[in-house]
């Protein structure tokens, strides 16, 4: 199990510490969960593409130094010359770094390699959890109308560190992908102890959005206990919708496709168009939006 990364009281008083303007319409959720395979970068790029399907503004900020969520989009490496890393860094604006996709309303900060060595890098920072804050505080700054953004997307890499950190610094809320296999709960009270630590020394806002499950396969009597073990652990905090898995979801990504420009129809497509419907729906009954 990956430990959670020890998170200093200073970091909460960084002098670059900048609170995000609650008035602007923009909710940021951070898609996490530790464990690899699960389903999350799917979901960051599959929610966020079914936000914009139903006319949201989607932000997607790709953490992971791997670029899945990048790449799954259509983005080319060589165009990526601004990326996650130079905004963290402090060498970019999140502005800056923002490409378009083929998706309407659906763009991306993309991520590259040399993420990895940013924990390093910035380890005596003082700002060193709350850099993401800082730039997402700007990000709809002089925005035009109908060109800010409604939701960002932040897609983290599969451990607790400090890219994990600075998402959940800057979210209003966490949404967990959970997969439908045997040790699909062990590591989620190490993510919630997480959770909690950033909502106490940086967060005060921070929840969890939800859980969704991921990869159920009906036929499988394995994914049907674990949905009826989750339900019964995490309680309204799972989503109605389940993931099924999916070979069409599989595929997409291997075209720089959602599954919803892959193949709209399919079961997949289906599943995360509900899930967006659900998200805002428990939006507007916690009064977020």
């Amino acid at each position: 199990m990956t430990d959670a990364p020890t998170i200093a009281p200073t970091d909460a008083t960084a002098p670059a510490d900048l609170p995000l303007d609650p008035h602007k319409p923009m909710r940021v959720l951070a898609v996490a969960n530790q464990k690899g395979g699960v389903g999350k970068t799917t979901t960051a790029i599959n929610l966020g593409t079914a936000l914009a399907a139903i006319g949201e503004r989607v932000l997607i900020i790709d953490l992971d130094p791997q670029g899945n969520a990048s790449t799954g989009l259509g983005i080319d490496r060589k165009s990526r010359s601004r990326s996650t890393y130079d905004v963290l860094a402090g060498e970019a604006t999140l502005r800056d770094s923002i490409l378009t996709t083929s998706v309407p309303r659906l763009h991306i900060a993309a991520s590259t390699l040399d993420l990895a060595g940013l924990e390093l890098e910035i380890s005596s920072a003082r700002d060193r959890a709350v850099r993401l804050r800082n730039a997402l505080a700007k990000l709809n700054d002089g925005a035009a109308d109908g060109t800010d953004y409604t939701y960002v997307l932040v897609d983290c890499p599969p451990s607790l560190n400090l890219l994990t950190v600075n998402a959940m610094a800057a979210s209003d809320a966490v949404l967990v992908p959970l997969q439908c296999e045997f040790f699909a709960l062990e590591g989620l009270s190490q993510l919630l102890k997480t959770v909690d630590q950033v909502k106490e020394l940086l967060n005060p806002r921070l929840t969890i959005h939800g859980i969704v499950l991921t990869m159920f396969d009906a036929r499988n009597n394995l994914s049907n206990q674990v949905v009826a073990d989750v339900r019964e652990f995490m309680g309204a905090k799972v989503y109605d919708t389940v993931i099924p898995r999916n070979v069409r979801i599989s595929e997409a990504p291997s075209y720089g496709k959602p599954v919803l420009v892959y193949d709209l129809k399919c079961a997949g497509s289906d599943a995360y168009l509900r899930l967006a419907t659900e998200v805002i729906q428990r939006e507007r009954e916690q009064g977020a939006h």
